[in-house]
């Protein structure tokens, strides 16, 4: 697969330097320069196949002149070792699980993937990288987990303090070994952008091969195409039409699943719910995009004020926004109407949605309320993570929870993390301080 940058189509490098390199040094992100069209007949057989089966003719559609069928077959199958399944909420809405692997968050996907990808790189290369990967609560985890023990890999994780929950604060900071996490004094925004600054740093760079596991990383969006197709094979049967509503923060999730359609995958309509961070909606509305400081509330992973993949989605349509707009839409809703949502949906039918998922049942309540659903269309919503990574929320609104096990572990383990200012210069130091 070759790729250029979203500030340059005339770019062109090869995957392995992408997932390398993360970002061009134009600033823009890695795009495919063609994205092969999936074959009718493979997509009519879905029905048939299990999600990993699917994942493997996506990945290999895209990766074939990259990686060897067997070799991507067997990373495949390593990565998406879970599941996702869908839970029927209504006869025409479903709740899309994706909090069942390690992290308990939709990320897991890409982070396992990533570093199982890069790790086959590493070992024809005989070289060592060091990753850097700002978090608002999901990313960390996922990615501590799917490089922990990693050969030639070190991670450094940047959050910001006071702005993630303690079950995702736990699992950022009690892992050790190759895994670091530095708690900036600072929002998401300003974790994200001294990962950015680093990555142009030519100090830096001539010390360390740096990388990210953000969704800014292209091979982080090649999984979250898996469990889209998935979805829509276990739908197609029953339903002409599939409408996925995603919780949306920096917008890579979204991003894969609309990557995935140009490729073949089909998909009625896509809408990005989320938080107070409306940035995105406002530009739909607008058609102006002004970027502004994060603000924090309880979908704590969507807090992002300046979303970097939405920059993919709209090269994804020529940066045309009328064009856009016929596949793609997006509303906003505070915490009071995510806390109203989840009591609503709890006392209702009984399922317990985490905040962000709450932002996808708002989006699908509201879409119905203007009257654009048809019987022939299936609502999917995405579930991106436990409910137990919130425990203040529910603790509030008097919801009871399952805690997973692993989740129990993370409260026996010490914390390791390292205070760190927003400033790049910081930042810098300490990481030219290092051995």
């Amino acid at each position: 697969m070759k790729l250029y940058s979203t500030k340059n189509h005339n770019l062109s490098v090869d995957f392995e330097t992408a997932v390398f390199n993360s970002l061009p040094a134009d600033k823009g992100l890695y795009m495919p320069t063609f994205l092969p069209l999936l074959d009718t007949e493979v997509i009519a057989n879905w029905d048939k196949k299990s999600l990993q089966e699917i994942a493997f003719d996506l990945a290999y559609a895209l990766l074939k002149d990259d990686i060897t069928a067997e070799e991507l077959k067997a990373i495949v199958d390593e990565a998406a070792n879970f599941e996702a399944p869908l839970v029927p909420l209504d006869k025409d809405v479903f709740v899309l699980e994706l909090f069942h692997g390690p992290s308990l968050a939709f990320k897991d996907f890409g982070g396992r993937f990533m570093s199982r990808i890069m790790s086959h790189f590493l070992k024809k290369e005989h070289k060592e990288i060091r990753i850097l990967v700002a978090t608002s609560g999901d990313t960390g985890g996922a990615v501590a987990l799917g490089f922990l023990n990693v050969p030639g890999i070190k991670v450094t994780i940047l959050y910001p303090k006071g702005k993630v929950s303690l079950i995702q604060e736990l699992q950022l900071t009690t892992n050790g070994n190759n895994i670091e996490a530095l708690e900036v004094d600072g929002t998401f925004d300003d974790c994200q952008a001294l990962v950015k600054q680093a990555f142009l740093d030519k100090d830096l760079n001539e010390k360390y091969n740096l990388t990210s596991a953000n969704s800014i990383n292209i091979s982080r969006l090649i999984p979250q195409m898996f469990y889209y197709a998935n979805s829509y094979a276990r739908l197609k049967n029953q339903f002409k039409d599939v409408t996925f509503v995603t919780p949306s923060g920096n917008f890579g999730n979204i991003a894969a699943g609309m990557i995935a359609h140009k490729m073949g995958l089909p998909v009625k309509q896509f809408i990005a719910a989320t938080n107070s961070n409306d940035i995105v909606p406002q530009y739909l509305t607008t058609g102006v995009y002004t970027a502004r400081p994060s603000v924090q509330t309880l979908a704590n992973a969507m807090d992002v004020g300046d979303p970097s993949n939405f920059v993919r989605i709209l090269d994804l349509y020529g940066n045309d926004k009328v064009e856009l707009e016929r596949e793609f839409s997006s509303i906003a809703f505070d915490d009071s109407q995510i806390k109203q949502a989840i009591v609503k949906v709890y006392q209702e039918k009984g399922y317990i949605m985490c905040p962000h998922t709450a932002t996808a049942y708002l989006a699908i309540e509201a879409e119905k309320a203007a009257g654009n659903q048809t019987a022939e269309n299936a609502y999917v919503m995405l579930s991106t993570a436990h409910p137990c990574k919130f425990p203040d929320v529910f603790e509030e609104l008097n919801i009871a929870y399952e805690i997973p096990s692993s989740v129990d572990e993370l409260y026996h383990k010490e914390r390791q993390q390292k205070p760190m200012t927003k400033h790049f210069e910081d930042f810098k130091t300490y990481l030219l301080g290092e051995g």
